[in-house]
């Protein structure tokens, strides 16, 4: 009596390419574009400053120039994780998010009135809120 022996092997063979800016394209534009708004909206506020415009609020503590561009960065990041999200729910991503950034820019212009800065210096952060929207648009 003889005894056969087998021996089965598998090999499997995986190739992954990725081509430099497909990987996370939301990112990365979103990325530029709040580069863009930062330096947009830190422009609109310095060009105030020069003109005379106050920042300060009824207390006295005015809004450092600096801020303008870590705020708007930090919302153009929170709008690419709101456009990740809106692209994956919806169904018409481009249109729900267009919608939802607007209606988020057009609140977030009620802010400025809310905090006791003069009428030039709410102007002015209206302003840099709609800069800063028109570019994420």
């Amino acid at each position: 009596m003889s005894t056969i022996q087998a021996t089965a092997t598998r090999t499997t063979t995986r190739t992954t390419t990725h081509t430099s800016g497909q990987r996370f394209p939301l990112l990365k534009s979103g990325a530029q574009a709040g580069a863009v708004a930062a330096v947009a909206t830190t422009v609109v506020a310095v060009t105030a400053r020069a003109a005379g415009v106050s920042l300060a609020d009824s207390t006295g503590q005015s809004v450092p120039w600096f801020a303008f561009a870590q705020l708007t960065f930090i919302c153009a990041m929170l709008g690419v994780a709101l456009a990740a999200g809106v692209r994956r729910r919806a169904s018409q991503p481009r249109r729900t998010f267009t919608r939802v950034a607007w209606t988020l820019a057009a609140v977030s212009c009620v802010a400025p009135t809310l905090i006791g800065l003069s009428a030039a210096g709410t102007a002015t952060l209206v302003v840099a809120h709609l800069v800063a929207a028109a570019i994420h648009a």
